[in-house]
């Protein structure tokens, strides 16, 4: 099972940041097949590669505290494809939620 995962750090001052994140998953060609106010499940849509290549993307968002002044993204891309290569298609995902993802926040 090939997973990547990533934790990004982002202002307190964002306060859409559910929705720039569900956007952006939108916008790489996921569905969304959960959702609650700090936590999203996408998945890429069957057809452009078999069943065990295709990704599943949590993000959970972990709101600022009193002692942190910023937010914390946890993102886990993961699939059920033997990473035996080090280009695969789940690290290509990850790479391309990961960038749209910082580049929303």
């Amino acid at each position: 099972m090939a997973r990547y995962t990533n934790l990004l750090t982002v202002p307190k001052s964002i306060p859409t940041l559910r929705d720039s994140i569900a956007d952006s998953l939108k916008s790489c060609g996921l569905a969304l097949i959960y959702e609650t106010g700090d936590y999203l499940v996408a998945k890429e849509k069957p057809g452009e590669v078999s069943f065990a290549q295709l990704t599943t993307i949590e993000v959970l968002i972990n709101p600022p505290t009193s002692a942190a002044e910023t937010a914390k993204v946890n993102l886990v891309v993961r699939n059920e494809e033997l990473p035996l290569n080090r280009d695969n298609h789940c690290q290509r995902m990850f790479e391309t939620v990961n960038q749209a993802i910082t580049a929303a926040v």
